[in-house]
């Protein structure tokens, strides 16, 4: 479980956040909403522990994440970026393989053992038939999926992406987030991602965070479809929310 305390996020003399409060437990898909520049990046790398919050904690079991040390928390948080990855020169089973980098001493000598997590890992993302193949060749939504095993072979009871679906066509969008539906659902894992991709976020997921600067909101999806902090995401005269559709409106 990782859960926000009373935080307080933001940069110079901005804040994002003012002291939110919010809980995230495993076997839950949530999605992170919020316009462009509202701190959704900013806290996924606090989360991750690459952001100072101004005050407040971010708790992980009930271990303020700030305690941690590095090769704790990549035992148990993992983060996938929003930037396209494509690695020339590794085949897919060895980018995977860095996952294993927190048990193997960061030198990267695995064990039988860590070999069949990188491959059931590979598996789990129904890309077992690319193991040998290099990233340069493949399509962005293939990417995505290999760095994804990357972060399952990291065996981490919580993984963090950011706007995994930004650079993929509608239906490799769905097939994606299926993906980390069905992960949530079979390995009882905690996955948050950022999205702008409203109807998916409706559509798939257990909770949704909503941030409204500087609020952030998370509630379970059937609430938050009705609770009309979606419609304020909308503050446009031409473009409404429609709750009971869960369709967004063009006037």
């Amino acid at each position: 479980m990782i859960e926000l305390k009373e935080l307080t996020l933001g940069y110079g003399q901005r804040t994002l956040l003012e002291t939110v409060n919010a809980r995230i437990t495993g076997g839950q898909l949530v999605a992170l909403l919020g316009r462009n520049g509202t701190g959704k990046s900013t806290l996924l790398r606090a989360m991750m522990g690459l952001e100072k919050p101004q005050s407040g904690e971010i708790t992980l079991q009930g271990k303020n994440i700030a305690s941690l040390k590095p090769e704790k928390l990549a035992r148990n948080i993992s983060f996938v970026t929003t930037d396209k990855v494509r690695i020339a020169n590794l085949r897919c089973k060895d980018v995977v393989a860095l996952g294993r980098a927190p048990y193997t001493n960061w030198i990267g000598r695995m064990q039988e053992a860590d070999k069949e997590i990188v491959m059931r890992s590979l598996a789990s993302v129904g890309m077992e038939a690319y193991a040998e193949r290099t990233m340069d060749k493949m399509s962005d939504g293939e990417c995505q999926r290999i760095m994804i095993a990357r972060a399952l072979a990291q065996s981490t009871p919580v993984i963090l992406l950011d706007e995994p679906t930004s650079f993929l066509d509608l239906p490799n969008r769905y097939e994606l987030c299926l993906l980390l539906r069905k992960l949530t659902q079979k390995e009882g894992k905690c996955i948050l991602f950022s999205t702008h991709d409203l109807d998916i976020a409706l559509s798939l997921c257990d909770t949704i965070m909503l941030i409204d600067n500087p609020q952030l909101y998370s509630l379970p999806t059937s609430e938050m479809i009705t609770s009309g902090h979606i419609e304020r995401l909308f503050r446009n005269e031409s473009i409404t929310f429609d709750a009971q559709a869960m369709k967004i409106r063009i006037r």
